[in-house]
């Protein structure tokens, strides 16, 4: 499984992309409870994925849950939007994990719909769970981490993971990141083999556990 600064995970011998927390329409579920914000986001995030489906014309694209912010997102999707994501779906085996934002797919969206799904040794889920076996992969937390280089602090949006379960980063535009080393993750990772796959500008760049700080 490769890892890439698009945000996106790449399993190249199957030809599956990989992607978590697009939190599709988060911003008009924001601007409904009275917050002026730009109502640009699922156009961002869209933009995005369109660049990785382009870059590595996968056959397959797992989407990890919390697709849609809410359940009235998919109402909320304006019709060009579900035209640009439908033509993103075109020729694709579409598969979306149900998260705790969407526990539904929108009647308007296609696509397969699964609670989790296994395959090839893997368990592809949501919400990463403590008890789970080797071989989890999952969204939901956010990771992002932060580290100490060149004398400045440094925090970027991360894969987090253990060689026995990874945690993808949120792909939506205005998703940010919870630190890995925060409460939430207790349990997760086994802290001497923790590593954080910081995302760069142009590179992925793998960084120790031990050398991760708290924020």
């Amino acid at each position: 499984l490769v890892p890439d600064p698009s945000g996106v995970l790449w399993w190249p011998s199957e030809s599956i992309l990989i992607v978590a927390d697009l939190h599709l329409e988060k911003g008009s579920s924001i601007a409904g409870r009275g917050a002026l914000i730009p109502p640009y986001d699922t156009a961002a995030t869209l933009d995005r994925l369109a660049s990785a489906i382009e870059a590595f014309a996968p056959r397959t694209l797992f989407a990890l849950g919390d697709s849609f912010h809410d359940v009235g997102a998919g109402d909320r999707l304006p019709e060009t939007y579900r035209d640009r994501l439908a033509a993103l779906q075109s020729g694709l085996d579409w598969i979306w994990i149900a998260g705790n934002h969407d526990p539904a797919r929108p009647a308007n969206v296609s696509g397969d719909w699964f609670d989790e799904l296994a395959t090839g040794g893997l368990v592809f889920r949501h919400e990463p769970e403590v008890a789970a076996p080797a071989g989890e992969i999952a969204g939901h937390l956010h990771p992002s981490a932060r580290v100490r280089l060149r004398g400045r602090s440094v925090r970027r949006r991360c894969f987090a993971g253990d060689g026995r379960r990874l945690v993808l980063p949120a792909f939506g535009a205005f998703t940010g990141g919870l630190n890995v080393l925060d409460k939430a993750y207790a349990g997760l990772f086994e802290r001497q083999a923790l590593a954080a796959w910081m995302i760069g500008d142009k590179a992925v760049y793998p960084i120790a556990g031990r050398r991760l700080l708290p924020d």
